[in-house]
């Protein structure tokens, strides 16, 4: 029987959200040519959140894009012979600070992929990669510049983040156990 444990509340995600878009601002010197994509799905509304919160911070109007990544997968044949696309919609890269946001850092094999995909839609002056929760568990030489917390988990264990946008509440769980 799998156990939950909370790792972020609503107000623990909120607070985590706020320190990652300064963080945001400060690593990218400013908003000036910065560029916000989230990766589909729950990328792209902590995207349009920190959108809010640097736009709020700093008085600016961010051009915030989103990813689909399905047909960058290096597994996409073991999908199956019609995977279900989501929508990719960018702005202008070229020579822009893109931010890339996700949900849950593991792998890195997403991150690839949308680096592989932003890379037909233009030439970006420097991509950062930001993510809520860093698992570890790296398949591939890939780090976030800016992560909102940091957790150990095995290769049995997931971990589920909820979005008010689509969950209706804001938290972050970890699943342990099958």
């Amino acid at each position: 029987m799998p156990s939950r444990t909370p790792l972020l509340d609503e107000r623990a995600f909120s607070r985590t959200l706020a320190r990652m878009a300064s963080e945001i601002v400060e690593r990218s010197g400013g908003t000036e040519e910065l560029v916000l994509v989230g990766i589909q799905r729950r990328g792209v509304e902590l995207a349009d959140r920190l959108k809010r919160l640097i736009d709020t911070s700093e008085d600016s109007n961010l051009p915030c894009g989103k990813l689909d990544i399905t047909l960058y997968r290096d597994d996409l044949q073991t999908i199956g012979p019609r995977p279900v696309v989501g929508e990719t919609s960018l702005p202008d890269l070229d020579g822009k600070t893109v931010v890339i946001v996700d949900d849950v850092l593991y792998t890195g094999r997403t991150v690839r992929a949308a680096l592989d995909e932003c890379a037909d839609f233009g030439r970006p002056r420097r991509i950062l990669l930001c993510v809520l929760i860093d698992r570890g568990g790296r398949e591939l030489p890939i780090q976030a510049d800016v992560v909102g917390t940091s957790v150990s988990t095995g290769p049995g264990d997931r971990v589920d983040v909820f979005v008010s946008e689509l969950d209706g509440r804001d938290a972050v769980e970890i699943v342990r156990g099958k």
